[in-house]
């Protein structure tokens, strides 16, 4: 994706603009979050994760990384789901240093046959946590080698074919599931009419903020099917991220000094992975360890009929060919 302005600009603007209510911009920024830190449990993550395996999707830079790290510090086997050979490479190196097992399954989580490959590559007899971080925001509508929209088969179709490709080592550990949504969920509605955005112009900050939403919806969905597995979802507030840099130029640079660290932003993911006790309940949706709000704004609230569509549209979309 290329660093340059352009329609980014308005990119950067849209999400501030979503986040225009009292105190949610200073809640998600780096002051936000050291403010509640400062309430945090450190014996929660006072964990030891020997024996445990967890994956963790897109893991080369940025949030997932960060995920990767803490959970090996605690003596976890992490299999890193990286898209590029090179830099996941580097990541496993680095993961490794931290301690536990590391390693590197190349995939890009937005081609199914990929994912099936990988599912098969992850030869752990059970899986602890499984974290959906890889993400996309292009700036033009593209589709992958399967014809599904690039955000679509990156936070949608990929995440619920690898969930269910590993279900039964999630129930064999009684694991979990975390989604990275994003905070940007909240200026969009769920909407199953177009999901993959074929029959009106391509609108990338639309898009990315949709499938953010679904991603939240998707959550309580599993949830409800899968009883003994727990499903969470959590939005990271503002990260300084290699993905939020090159995306959205213009935003990065005016709010790169209130952005939060990966590890910062990376600290509930690793705390609903692999917090004791475990956070509850599933099926929820979180920002800095604690339950958050799904709707803000007018307008946004889902249709039962959109909640059931999204399911139906995943289950076609990850069928066996």
């Amino acid at each position: 994706m290329p660093a340059t302005d352009g329609p980014w600009i308005r990119a950067g603007g849209a999400l501030v603009a979503a986040a225009r209510m009292p105190g949610v911009a200073w809640a998600w920024s780096a002051l936000g979050h050291r403010r509640r830190a400062r309430r945090f449990a450190a014996a929660e993550l006072a964990v030891d994760l020997a024996g445990a395996h967890c994956v963790v999707t897109g893991a080369s830079s940025g949030l997932g990384l960060a995920t990767a790290r803490a959970l090996a510090g605690r003596g976890a086997t992490v299999w890193l789901l990286c898209r590029d050979a090179a830099r996941g490479e580097a990541a496993r190196a680095e993961v490794a240093a931290c301690g536990g097992d590391a390693r590197l399954v190349v995939v890009d989580v937005g081609e199914l046959g990929q994912i099936r490959r990988a599912a098969a590559a992850i030869d752990a007899p059970r899986v602890d946590a499984l974290v959906h971080n890889a993400g996309a925001l292009p700036h033009a509508r593209a589709v992958t080698g399967d014809g599904h929209e690039v955000d679509f088969a990156v936070h949608l179709a990929g995440p619920h074919l690898l969930t269910k490709l590993l279900l039964p080592r999630l129930r064999a550990a009684r694991g979990r599931v975390v989604f990275v949504s994003s905070g940007g969920m909240y200026s969009e509605r769920l909407r199953v009419d177009d999901l993959q955005w074929r029959a009106r112009p391509y609108d990338g900050v639309a898009a990315y903020a949709q499938v953010k939403r679904a991603q939240v919806v998707l959550t309580e969905l599993w949830a409800a099917r899968e009883p003994t597995i727990a499903f969470h979802a959590m939005h990271p507030g503002w990260a300084d991220t290699p993905g939020v840099a090159a995306a959205l130029p213009g935003f990065y640079r005016a709010t790169r000094r209130f952005l939060r660290t990966p590890a910062e932003g990376a600290d509930t993911i690793v705390w609903l992975a692999a917090a004791q006790p475990p956070p509850g309940p599933s099926g929820r949706f979180w920002h800095d360890r604690a339950l958050a709000p799904t709707h803000l704004l007018p307008g946004t609230a889902d249709d039962p009929a959109d909640r059931a569509g999204l399911w139906t549209a995943l289950e076609r979309a990850t069928a066996d060919r």
